[in-house]
């Protein structure tokens, strides 16, 4: 006789097609981690926020002593400038990702090194950012001019960071290049992502017209790339953006609280 027993579905696997349901995920093919919609809108978000954190501080001096001259007699400009352009570039990482993985996909060494390099550069503006961030607050706490004397006798001083600085510099170039020779950009696009490269590097540096050329050649690169790697493929329906949307905008605020918190 038969046995025709059923096999009862686990508590896991149900929880996990219930969550796969109401809150559906593309599978990681073409684009790689961290799949199209994150890479898409870093691409779109991340050179516009760093521009814009950019063109706010741009009407004051480039060099340190200037820059924390200017958060003393504008705190919230300053913070805001300094804030979006640091978001932008923590933003940067899957647009640098989904680059190097089209580009691997043509040649695995060009994606390679373009990738790896532009990473491990916006490593070391994250540590820039966090030392602008102590510096500024070394103004609202001890007054200016002991924080530019605080700057100035540690700036140049070694940290293992600093070996980063020219990954800053070649990784955009390398990346360009790459995109460049497997077409995954025309020439003229390449050309503008690679003037990144141009764009300064270091602790509490302010805004030259060069900075200003390098991120709108960034612009000029990434942001047509990321509109059109959001449209190449299905959207999402209406119920799926009606819950990531929230649980997303959820997210980042309980973050927030929890990084304010200590």
């Amino acid at each position: 006789m038969k046995n025709t027993t059923t096999s009862m579905p686990t508590p896991g696997s149900t929880i996990g097609a219930r969550l796969r349901g109401a809150l559906p995920v593309e599978r990681l093919e073409d684009t790689g981690l961290p799949g199209r919609w994150v890479g898409g809108t870093s691409m779109v978000l991340g050179p516009l926020l760093m521009l814009a954190g950019a063109l706010l501080r741009a009407p004051f001096h480039f060099f340190y002593p200037d820059q924390l001259a200017a958060y003393e007699r504008h705190p919230t400009l300053m913070a805001t400038a300094y804030g979006l352009f640091a978001a932008g570039s923590t933003l940067l990482w899957p647009a640098a990702a989904v680059m190097a993985t089209r580009i691997g996909g043509r040649s695995a060494g060009w994606g390679l090194w373009g990738g790896v390099l532009v990473m491990f550069g916006l490593f070391a503006r994250a540590f820039h950012a966090g030392v602008d961030h102590l510096a500024f607050q070394l103004v609202r706490s001890q007054g200016v001019e002991a924080a530019t004397e605080a700057v100035s006798a540690g700036y140049g001083a070694f940290h293992v960071f600093a070996a980063l600085n020219f990954a800053i510099l070649a990784g955009w170039i390398v990346l360009a290049l790459g995109a460049w020779r497997t077409r995954v950009l025309g020439p003229l696009r390449a050309a503008a992502l690679g003037l990144t490269a141009a764009l300064p590097v270091g602790v509490l540096k302010g805004t030259t017209p060069l900075s200003l050329v390098a991120l709108a050649g960034l612009c000029a690169g990434l942001v047509p790339f990321g509109l059109a790697l959001l449209c190449e493929g299905p959207r999402p329906g209406r119920r799926a953006v009606l819950r990531w949307v929230p649980l997303t905008l959820v997210t980042l605020g309980v973050l927030v609280l929890l990084g304010q918190a200590g």
